[in-house]
């Protein structure tokens, strides 16, 4: 059918979204646990192309390394048997109480050190079930209580950690791609590098920023009321769309992990669209979870709805782009002057003279309308099947 998921599509779910069990701050789990051959099974059958995963998703924290080997021989036995594949993996390093107040960014030397251990240990891992891209999202790395210590401190140590890592990578012939994902609160009460632009800025902080880029996710920069599809635009100009998680989100509520597309459709459809029409090749990330209210048929619901969401989503925007009425209203939006646009392009002595001798008609400048309100009603039409 026209919208069933193909491994060409490079969907991907972590062991910790369909293996969600329901639990949050309030409740016991509503789910039995599921084991993650079954979930790559499953997976697989449902059209993936691959799984993600913490190292403590699969590796309990304190497995043995025997336990901790068969545990791993089983799982790429699964692995080869589904033709599914491993495309990310990061670190657990907010659920221990070890980290309760920060890994990376610790004031307690010690957690820091074990941080970077814990880490290295399950790049270890990631690089042997044949990851190429490792996330970092920084759960822990943040404060309530600001008077306990410097910011500039956490910034300084998490860069520590990163340089380190990066080259740990390097040497040891895994050359992953790091992609920091950026949350403003939650599980802290402020998280460091709280959203995209201020995750791009530290990279450029570091000894190889070229092996960093972001892993945005729709939930986060939609908590704290920012456009998302904004986000992704400034991280694609970058260069450092390494990896994106894909979910929804009502603004302002905790962290609720939705079904693609259950919340906010046409923020969700020019997010697609973005990322079909820039060519992004990579996996698209579904870091969501079913609703605590289902049983086990209602996880593989939500698999599917997640994935079936973006397939009609990408058939709309193709749809918007074929769409001659639409087309003709972003054509005349875009107002070109090949004159003006060659003079203000770059910047020389004689077109900045050329720019303050040129005479605008401020008040026709003003009084055009844009059509804006047609183009949006059109987008609305289109997206409810009226086109």
């Amino acid at each position: 059918m026209a919208f069933d998921p193909l491994p060409e599509h490079h969907f991907t779910f972590g062991l910790w979204t369909v293996g969600n069990i329901g639990r949050d701050p309030f409740g016991n789990p509503t789910r039995q646990p599921l084991a993650p051959e079954y979930i790559v099974h499953k997976l697989s059958e449902l059209g993936a192309y691959g799984v993600n995963l913490h190292d403590n998703d699969l590796v309990p924290i304190d497995a043995t390394a025997s336990e901790r080997d068969a545990i791993v021989s089983s799982f790429k036995k699964a692995l080869v048997e589904s033709g599914m594949k491993v495309p990310m993996a990061t670190t657990n390093l907010f659920s221990d109480a070890a980290f309760k107040d920060g890994a990376f960014t610790n004031a307690n030397a010690q957690i820091r050190a074990y941080a970077i251990q814990k880490a290295m240990n399950s790049m270890d891992l990631g690089a042997e079930l044949g990851a190429e891209t490792y996330v970092f999202w920084g759960g822990r790395e943040g404060a309530e209580v600001d008077a306990g210590g410097n910011a500039l401190d956490a910034i300084a140590h998490m860069r520590e950690a990163f340089n380190f890592l990066a080259s740990y990578s390097q040497e040891q012939g895994y050359n992953y791609r790091f992609a920091l994902e950026p949350k403003p609160n939650e599980p802290r009460g402020d998280i460091y590098l709280p959203v995209v632009g201020a995750a791009l800025g530290f990279i450029a902080t570091l000894e190889q920023p070229h092996l960093f880029g972001v892993n945005p996710e729709f939930a986060h920069e939609t908590m704290a009321g920012l456009n998302f599809v904004h986000a992704i635009a400034q991280a694609i100009d970058a260069g450092k769309l390494f990896h994106i998680d894909l979910n929804d989100q009502k603004m302002g509520r905790f962290d609720q992990d939705l079904r693609f597309g259950a919340e906010n459709i046409k923020s969700a459809f020019l997010l697609v669209k973005l990322l079909e029409d820039t060519g992004y090749a990579g996996m698209k990330h579904f870091d969501a979870h079913a609703l605590r209210t289902e049983d086990e048929a209602g996880v593989w619901d939500f698999a599917r709805g997640c994935m079936r969401t973006y397939l009609m989503l990408k058939e709309k925007a193709a749809q918007f782009n074929a769409d001659a009425e639409i087309q003709a209203i972003i054509a005349a939006y875009k107002v070109k002057d090949e004159s003006l646009s060659s003079l203000s392009k770059s910047y020389s002595t004689s077109n900045a003279a050329a720019l303050k001798a040129h005479s605008f008609d401020r008040a026709a400048l003003g009084a055009r309308g844009p059509g804006l309100e047609r183009l949006d009603q059109l987008t609305v039409d289109l997206l409810l099947g009226m086109r």
